[in-house]
């Protein structure tokens, strides 16, 4: 049975992409911090008959992060890390001027640091699995000059740039940094909350692009979601 752990999964992408795996038969780790919300996560993904660990924590935490790859490794090793957890750096985003320092560090500490932290504690169990995976959810804000999303497009810029060098030292590995595209989230919605986020499509949409990587594991790399939404159409 293939395990994966998946951090940010109470909400959003993490819980759409963490209930699409329980659909196929993965068991898993889920990680958040709300504990309340996380178990609701958690008993969704139950319901299709596999097993599912819920440790509500803070990704930041080294402790957080061993118990994560512990519980995997409880469940018989792992196949799979997505790096879903994600910080604004400010909540509505602000322009750079304006954006407080501590809120840049806290950005780059859960989206860059956090994610390299538990990619190194996971990294036993992922060479052992044969077919070893880091998925890391990055933005098309890593690529575009956006105004007011310079904290959190320049961590998710770092993040892809780590991913890209894991691929590089860790050729047995695939490693992508996969964009979804515009989602309709409370994250975006903290982060934009003047903007109607209706139009926007829902997470459950572009988790097809993700289930299609796993199918037809391609090159590590950057990936966007709607192209490869495209490609599995």
């Amino acid at each position: 049975m293939a395990v994966a752990i998946v951090t940010g999964a109470s909400k959003g992408l993490g819980r759409a992409l963490a209930v699409a795996l329980a659909r196929r038969g993965w068991d898993l780790v889920l990680d958040a911090r709300t504990a309340s919300v996380l178990e609701e996560a958690a008993r969704e993904a139950r319901a299709h008959g596999t097993r599912v660990v819920a440790l509500p924590g803070d990704v930041g935490d080294g402790g957080h992060r061993e118990a994560l790859v512990a519980a995997a490794r409880e469940l018989g090793g792992l196949d799979l890390l997505v790096s879903n957890a994600s910080a604004l750096g400010a909540e509505p985003l602000v322009r750079l001027d304006a954006l407080p320092l501590e809120g840049l560090r806290v950005a780059l500490e859960v989206n860059v640091v956090a994610a390299l932290g538990l990619v190194q504690e996971a990294l036993p169990l992922l060479r052992a699995s044969g077919a070893g995976t880091v998925i890391a959810v990055s933005s098309d804000a890593a690529a575009e000059a956006y105004g007011t999303w310079g904290g959190y497009g320049a961590s998710k810029a770092a993040l892809d740039q780590l991913a890209a060098v894991l691929a590089v030292e860790e050729p047995g590995l695939r490693v992508w940094a996969v964009d979804p595209g515009d989602m309709r989230t409370d994250l975006y919605r903290a982060a934009v909350p003047v903007d109607d986020p209706s139009g926007r499509p829902l997470p459950e949409s572009v988790v097809p692009a993700f289930l299609w990587l796993l199918a037809e594991r391609p090159a590590s790399g950057r990936y966007t979601a709607p192209a490869l939404l495209e490609v599995a159409a």
